[in-house]
């Protein structure tokens, strides 16, 4: 009877930690669809599933906690981050349709999925339950195991299908197929000396700069800087530092100490030939 009791009663801390962090799992979900980054997106969902795994360890699910921290918040999101990186989804990408009614699909798939969300919290609140002693008296892991793959093994095998579905689809989307044939070497370099462009390899950032940041233009002989030092998105941007004076003084200062070494050293040996004269 008092089992049952703590079952149902539930103390000011877990109030206040099922409001603090259910709020924030609202926010991170909402953000995950109204972002208009994907990126933004993919890490508001993580945000939600850290907060998951959270309510799952206080609940006494701690097998279920790890794997969401582990499987789907560190696995899988990073598959979805790396699929954004590939794919190169941004917020110019076009809004139009290409399948027709696929709104309208999307709205009665979103629709019957509240209807089984609210289906299933009417039917835990109408229904008793026995409490986390009980559902963990032979250990986590083993009732979590039982309850999957007995009860809820179709549903199990219904979510398998869909990550190995998102998986190959991406592979598909990511994949280009190559109309021509490649290049070789040799006709590459052809190509760049009939175009009259740089035919050495190009220089790396920050050469002659004092500096080997990506950013950084590198500098030539004479202390002017070559643009091709740089990558061309980071040209386009504006996010170049201009280093060139700054180099151009340093150099200055180096040739002015230089030669002031030469002057001594080359003063040191008449110097001596009068010291050895005078002796004489």
């Amino acid at each position: 009877m008092t089992a049952q009791l703590a079952a149902y009663s539930t103390s000011t801390g877990e109030a206040f930690q099922f409001w603090v962090l259910g709020t924030v799992a609202v926010l991170g979900a909402l953000s995950t669809v109204f972002s208009k980054r994907a990126v933004h997106s993919a890490l508001s969902l993580a945000g939600t599933m850290v907060v998951l795994a959270v309510f799952y360890l206080a609940n006494g699910a701690y097998f279920l906690g790890i794997v969401q921290i582990v499987v789907y918040t560190g696995a899988i999101m990073m598959l979805f981050l790396f699929v954004v990186m590939l794919v190169g989804v941004t917020a110019a990408d076009s809004l139009k349709e290409t399948i027709k009614g696929q709104r309208w699909l999307a709205l009665l798939c979103g629709t019957g999925f509240g209807v089984l969300l609210l289906a299933g919290i009417g039917n835990a609140s109408l229904q008793q339950f026995d409490g986390l002693a009980t559902a963990n008296a032979n250990g986590n892991v083993q009732g979590l195991a039982s309850l999957i793959f007995t009860k809820y093994v179709f549903a199990f095998e219904i979510t398998g299908a869909l990550l190995i579905t998102a998986a190959v689809g991406a592979m598909v989307l990511t994949h280009r197929e190559r109309t021509e044939r490649p290049r070789t070497q040799r006709e590459l370099s052809e190509q760049r000396v009939r175009e009259g462009r740089h035919v050495p390899p190009l220089p790396a950032p920050g050469v002659y700069a004092r500096h080997n940041a990506v950013d950084v233009a590198g500098l030539l002989p004479d202390g002017t800087p070559s643009e091709l030092t740089v990558s061309k998105t980071l040209r386009d941007r504006g996010q170049v530092r201009d280093v060139s004076a700054e180099a151009l003084n340093d150099l200055r200062a180096l040739e002015r100490r230089a030669e002031e070494r030469l002057e001594r050293t080359g003063t040191e040996p008449t110097d001596l030939r009068r010291t050895e004269e005078a002796s004489q």
